[in-house]
């Protein structure tokens, strides 16, 4: 499956994010793409195209990732939204999707995106 992962910069996605989902054994099963991973990446609109699922980190309200989520509804491309105990997310959301998961540390967050992915 080819999952774009949709984020905020707001906060440290290289470790927090990035580097649990390289080091699972997701990586492995599925293609994963990480808009901030290689600078080279300019045209990451046509990579959304091509997804099968949106994984957006939710935490951190973001026009950017608005953006990338309201393309992904619009092409009817499955979004699922993540985000940290205790976080206020936008109300927004639940326009584009209706599947919202909390998570406590990135490893409860691997967890769950394995738990959601084999469902």
């Amino acid at each position: 499956m080819n999952i774009y992962i949709s984020h905020s910069r707001e906060f440290d996605f290289e470790n927090e994010l990035y580097k649990p989902i390289r080091e699972s054994a997701l990586n492995n099963s599925h293609t994963f793409f990480l808009p901030h991973e290689n600078q080279k990446n300019s045209n990451n609109l046509e990579i959304l195209k091509n997804s099968n699922l949106v994984i957006a980190e939710a935490s951190f309200p973001s026009t950017g990732q608005g953006i990338e989520i309201g393309v992904a509804n619009m092409l009817n491309i499955p979004v699922v939204c993540f985000y940290k105990e205790g976080k206020k997310i936008s109300g927004s959301l639940k326009y584009a999707t209706d599947k919202f998961i909390t998570y406590l540390n990135s490893q409860d967050l691997i967890s769950k995106i394995s738990k959601f992915l084999s469902q």
